[in-house]
């Protein structure tokens, strides 16, 4: 539990709720419920063991803190607490509730055991990969999608890994369960054109005979298309894309515009995930509030922003 002020509001609820979700109990002294309430979340926090932080404010001390939170719920009483998730407000409730509604509200924000285990171990399966310990990232990513099935950013660490190592008959096998699943995540669309591009590439035609198709007929989309997946499947992923490209611009609709679909597979596999909110600068002015936090905005990669601007000039 931490007391929250102006001055730290930044450190420990904007940045702080990237890593955890954070929850900040607004109370005053004279409250009664809130004599009530604050015990409990307490006892909560503990309960919970790590999977959220409680901060307090006292909105007689920190009335600046209070007041913009209340205009922008539209509450006007406390006790009132809101929950902080990857740096922004994201849900609140008002009044001393019960114990077990206060843990239906917590559940549906904060990680289950399963997804915390998981997540420390795609954690300590980065550090491995920094360390070079390509065969030790693989096991601890595989304890995290067991762990947590959902996790699709360690799933797809995990496919990114085996396909690297050769292994795709194994990157197919993590892939597959969930394939066929409603919305799925962006960068697993994209490893599935991956793992298609590596299995395809296996009975290819020999980079000869293709550049001989191609140089004959330009129009040959089923060679230059063969010719992009050996591309792919080798990670030269822009020849890969000037290769899709040359069908897109000559027809958008091939094969329900299968080129166009393999390419931006290709941009999301290149593009590196947007880091998270970070803190603000070290001697930053102080007294400010700023409840959006200061998200961090990565350098554009030129080659992914000149790709994309390639993509664009073809289909439009």
């Amino acid at each position: 539990m931490i007391d929250i002020t102006l001055q730290n509001f930044e450190a420990e609820l904007i940045h702080g709720s990237t890593t955890q979700p954070v929850l900040l109990d607004i109370w005053a002294p004279w409250c009664g419920p809130c004599r009530t309430l604050g015990p409990l979340l307490e006892k909560l926090e503990v309960a919970y063991a790590g999977r959220f932080r409680l901060a307090k404010l006292n909105s007689d001390d920190q009335p600046q803190i209070a007041a913009q939170l209340s205009q922008m719920f539209g509450v006007r009483s406390i006790p009132f607490c809101v929950m902080f998730s990857q740096g922004q407000p994201v849900d609140g409730f008002v009044g001393a509730l019960p114990e077990s509604q206060i843990r239906e509200f917590l559940d549906k924000h904060v990680p289950s055991p399963d997804e915390l285990e998981a997540q420390a171990e795609a954690q300590e399966a980065e550090a491995l990969l920094e360390d070079g310990d390509a065969d030790a990232a693989v096991q601890k990513l595989e304890a995290a999608v067991a762990a947590d099935p959902n996790n699709d950013a360690a799933r797809f660490d995990l496919i990114r890994l085996l396909i690297e190592s050769g292994d795709v008959a194994h990157a197919r096998a993590v892939f597959d369960p969930v394939s066929g699943r409603y919305g799925l995540d962006a960068r697993l669309v994209a490893a599935g054109h991956w793992i298609a591009a590596v299995e395809n590439a296996a009975g290819s035609r020999d980079a000869g005979a293709l550049q001989a198709a191609i140089a004959a007929n330009r129009r040959d989309f089923d060679a230059r298309f063969e010719w992009a997946q050996s591309h792919f499947a080798a990670s030269r992923f822009t020849e890969a894309m000037d290769e899709l490209l040359e069908i897109i611009m000559r027809d958008k609709s091939w094969r329900d515009e299968l080129a166009r679909k393999t390419y931006v597979a290709i941009l999301e596999i290149i593009t590196k995930p947007q880091p998270k909110a970070a803190a603000a600068e070290p001697g930053a002015a102080k007294g400010g509030l700023e409840l959006t936090g200061k998200a961090a905005i990565p350098s554009g990669d030129p080659v992914v922003d000149q790709y994309r601007r390639k993509l664009s000039m073809a289909l439009f």
